[in-house]
């Protein structure tokens, strides 16, 4: 039997979590907004055979004070399901996952899109499943504020169903396209959804085929109760946040039996000895400015931080509207480390999570670990810089790990979900065997 593979995920924001990795020596100061820069990274991630290019979004400017704003470079960048499709045009193999809203925008759009993507790809789409809590972003929208958190996920549970119904509209064999009888489609395989139901009403079918996967593949993110929650019966990829090994098998265990990959976030910074690395690593840090730390901080807690003593422990955090899983982390790691408030918002300015800093040999020895003791099925690769991150990943790790067998050498089919060990789900309505859920293969 083949020895089990560990997954590679790249999180692109769409280039790095690092608030400063615009100003590393070396780096690109513009890569968020530069199409053939990102090209260039998805054909390297390509190289690296990597699973996927993950990008994140926002629907808003961070709400955060202009002395925090005006140094972040993730004020711009392309709407996802704008940039993948001109991706898809210069890759192959590597999958496309976008982040995209269950809170505001309209559940037929988002299923369009996604089938646009996967067709336009040739089965590479992922969706990402994400509820909004800025509140600015609802001002963007129409609303006054955020919706309660719990409502939230309530609605993103509704809309998963909509969006997944959209998608098997049409039986798999819908399209006779009959040139002599002139009978394009069969109309016995088609299905008009109707759903009507407490946040969404969408009358449907699709006007576009069944996605090439079936659907794309459903990719969660929630920590909190509720996100475990909607992971549990939705998603068949969990990106974890990433954090001590003990609390990544809790988690690991908690969510496994209902979601097929897990995959942390890990954010890796790779020298030729562990010493050059640590020095990268600080190098990088040293270049977040304390206005960005404490509005990140701010932002995950869910209140103002610019009020606390800068050189006082982290106070206790009230609970808010906002994310939840985030003030947790906070919370968690301050009383872990000890830290100020002033050092957690230089850890947060940064980067606060998961943190693999060493030699290539360091970074597959934790990779190692992590995927042989239970704590997860593989990574969602953060890159301190690009593209000289990015580069020393796929140049020095990957070979690593595959010198191990631990990470394959040839991508094993031309979707997204070949390549996952994902099963394509059934259409609902024309098998007669769906269960409720895309369930996938252990």
């Amino acid at each position: 039997m083949a020895q089990k593979q560990l997954r590679l995920g790249a999180f692109m924001r769409p280039v790095s979590i690092h608030t400063a990795a615009w100003r590393y020596p070396g780096g690109t100061p513009d890569a968020n907004f530069n199409l053939k820069a990102l090209i260039a990274y998805a054909q390297t991630l390509e190289r690296g055979k990597f699973d996927a290019f993950f990008m994140a979004d926002h629907l808003a400017v961070l709400n955060m004070p202009m002395e925090a704003l005006k140094r972040s470079a993730t004020v711009t960048s392309f709407d996802p399901l704008t940039l993948l499709p001109a991706l898809a045009q210069h890759t192959k193999h590597l999958g496309l996952i976008a982040t995209a809203s269950t809170t505001f925008e309209p559940a037929y759009t988002i299923a369009r899109r996604f089938a646009s993507l996967d067709h336009i790809s040739e089965g590479r789409a992922g969706w990402n499943i994400v509820t909004t809590s800025n509140p600015d972003a609802a001002q963007n929208f129409g609303m006054d504020d955020q919706m309660p958190h719990d409502e939230r996920y309530a609605r993103a549970r509704e809309f998963y169903d909509v969006v997944t119904g959209l998608w098997d509209s049409w039986a798999d064999d819908a399209f006779i396209r009959d040139v002599e009888s002139g009978i394009y489609f069969d109309p016995a395989k088609l299905h008009v959804l109707n759903h009507n139901g407490k946040y969404l009403k969408v009358k449907g079918p699709l006007n576009v085929a069944r996605p090439v996967q079936g659907w794309p593949v459903i990719v969660q993110a929630g920590a909190s109760d509720a996100g475990r929650q909607l992971a549990a019966e939705t998603a068949e990829m969990v990106f974890a946040a990433g954090g001590p090994i003990a609390g990544a098998r809790e988690y690991y265990q908690d969510v496994k039996s209902r979601a097929a990959k897990i995959l942390p976030g890990a954010f890796v910074v790779i020298g030729a000895s562990l010493d050059e690395a640590k020095e990268k690593r600080a190098k990088l840090d040293s270049l977040v400015n304390y206005d960005s730390g404490i509005a990140a901080l701010s932002i995950a807690a869910g209140v103002d931080a610019r009020k606390f003593d800068p050189d006082a422990p982290l106070p206790d955090l009230p609970e808010t509207n906002q994310s939840k899983s985030g003030r947790e982390r906070v919370m968690a790691l301050a009383k872990r480390e000890g830290l100020t408030v002033r050092q957690i918002a230089g850890r947060l300015g940064g980067y606060g999570g998961l943190g693999m800093v060493g030699t290539p040999k360091m970074i597959a020895d934790q990779m190692q670990e992590w995927f042989e003791t239970g704590a997860s099925d593989g990574f969602n690769v953060m890159f301190p810089y690009l593209p000289g991150g990015l580069d020393d990943f796929v140049n020095l790790v990957v070979p690593e790990l595959q010198r191990r067998g631990l990470f394959r050498t040839e991508y094993e089919g031309k979707t997204l979900r070949e390549n996952l060990g994902l099963p394509r789900p059934d259409n609902r309505f024309f098998t007669g065997n769906f269960t409720g859920t895309a369930k996938a293969a252990e």
